[in-house]
């Protein structure tokens, strides 16, 4: 269904296709009261449950084992890992341990066996450091349950597994009575050392994976209940069955923003509301998020004045059509492994510019996401499924960050060519309670000491954030 076959925006709203997408944009469309009152509240919404017919994934969480005799004050080796083993069906992979506070100075390499060939791949790195986090003070961060992580890496469908990690070395130099000589000792790792081998579940049987339909593409909406009036709340499980929120041009953008905010709307937006299209999400459902994972509450912020660009850093080896897949082992990496209330991002896009929802409560909401630590009140992340550090991002991928910001900042009043102040709530890069002026569009290492999003896709943001104030009609 396209814009161009419905006579106006309350046409639209009325229909079956209108409701589920209206329930999926806002869940509910106004902030609760007691968000506007303190940074950060929760409500919770009833959700669908998980069909029986969904393969729902899994976990393998392996404690790593010593494979030197080395030892550092008394603590865990200097090179953990396991020897080659068979295992159960994987995709992603990656390494926890104990203290999320704790950083692990070394290296993890890893090396899987392809299902059904018996061919092992080439040892392959995985990011020692996972910079994206909730805030210091949240009750998502202090809740226990957190732990220290890598970044998971996208394998592909595997059932054997070789790993190790290594503590860096630290040299010093010592005066003896022959003349000054330099000693070499390792660090010591982290503690509580797991390998967490994660399988992502399938898709719904019979539903296509949607990233390969592209931007553009067209994938069914399914059918879905009405909307009790004026309050924005699903009805029934059925109006969240919306397997995605289609594009809307410029014209019923702008309509759909006047009938979602009403009063909420500020002058300026009233008079000319600097918004652009709304581009075509992929929801939750359409990924195929198992609901049943995640905290029930939502947690929102009291608006959105900034977006921060990340790319996940689990590598480029993934198809499109895979990209579901990938988005799903994250979710379950970021709740089940690493301890997180929900996946950590508010958005992803894959490399050909297919833009999936992420953390749960509305993709029209403020949702509190866990993206950039310090900075996730207020803001938005959008994380590119790939590595950036070297390899160039798809121009997909550019543009559609561009059009997503556009359209999400537009709600709430932002320019992304614009500049903002946003408080750190606490990190390596600024103190907490300072006030930091940054771009509207910035990327994850403005507010954090981190190379995300990779050196080639941060070189992209001056161009998304002219383009985002093109869309807005700036």
């Amino acid at each position: 269904m396209t814009m161009s076959n419905i006579g106006c925006m309350r046409g639209f709203l009325a229909s079956p296709v209108g409701v589920a997408c209206a329930a999926a944009l806002a869940l509910p469309l106004t902030p609760p009261a007691a968000a506007a009152a303190s940074p950060a509240s929760s409500r919770t919404a009833s959700m669908p449950a998980t069909r029986p017919d969904v393969l729902p994934g899994s976990t393998q969480s392996l404690p790593l084992t010593s494979l030197s005799r080395d030892r550092v004050l008394g603590s865990a080796a200097s090179e953990q890992g396991l020897a080659r083993r068979d295992v159960r069906h994987f995709s992603m992979v990656g390494v926890i341990w104990d203290d999320p506070d704790t950083a692990l100075h070394g290296s993890v390499q890893v090396r899987t066996r392809a299902t059904g060939s018996g061919t092992w791949s080439q040892w392959q790195d995985i990011g020692t450091h996972s910079d994206d986090a909730p805030d210091p003070d949240s009750t998502e961060r202090t809740s226990g349950r957190v732990r220290g992580s890598t970044t998971p890496l996208w394998v592909g469908d595997s059932d054997g597994v070789e790993v190790r990690v290594r503590a860096e070395g630290v040299r010093r130099t010592e005066e003896t009575a022959r003349g000054t000589r330099t000693l070499t000792s390792a660090t010591a790792l982290p503690s509580g050392l797991r390998l967490e081998l994660v399988d992502p579940g399938e898709a719904e049987p019979g539903g296509a994976e949607p990233g390969g339909a592209g931007p553009g593409g067209a994938a069914p909406v399914t059918r879905a209940g009405s909307l009790r009036a004026g309050t924005g709340t699903p009805e029934s499980a059925e109006s969240l069955a919306a397997t995605e929120i289609p594009a809307l041009d410029q014209a019923a953008t702008e309509r759909e923003l006047r009938t979602l905010r009403g009063a909420e709307l500020t002058r300026s937006q009233r008079v000319k509301p600097y918004i652009g299209p709304r581009p075509r999400i992929i929801t939750r459902r359409g990924w195929g998020a198992d609901e049943k994972l995640r905290e029930k509450k939502f947690v929102y912020t009291r608006n959105v004045k900034a977006a921060f660009v990340h790319h996940t850093d689990t590598g480029n080896g993934y198809k499109c059509s895979q990209a579901a897949s990938v988005i799903r082992g994250i979710y379950r990496y970021h709740v089940k492994s690493m301890g997180w209330r929900d996946i950590g991002y508010n958005f992803l896009v894959d490399k050909c510019g297919t833009i999936y929802e992420g953390r749960a409560g509305g993709v029209a909401k403020p949702v509190l996401g866990a993206h950039t630590l310090g900075f996730n009140t207020k803001s938005m992340g959008i994380a590119v499924l790939g590595s950036f550090g070297s390899a160039k991002p798809p121009a997909a991928a550019v543009r559609a960050i561009a059009r997503l910001a556009a359209w999400k900042l537009g709600i709430w009043g932002g320019n992304p060519s614009g500049k903002t102040y946003l408080k750190s709530g606490g990190g390596n890069l600024y103190r907490k309670g300072k006030n930091v002026r940054l771009n509207v569009i910035s990327g994850h290492r403005d507010g954090f000491a981190t190379d995300c999003p990779g050196l080639q896709l941060y070189r992209k943001l001056g161009t998304t954030r002219t383009t985002a104030a093109r869309f807005q009609g700036r």
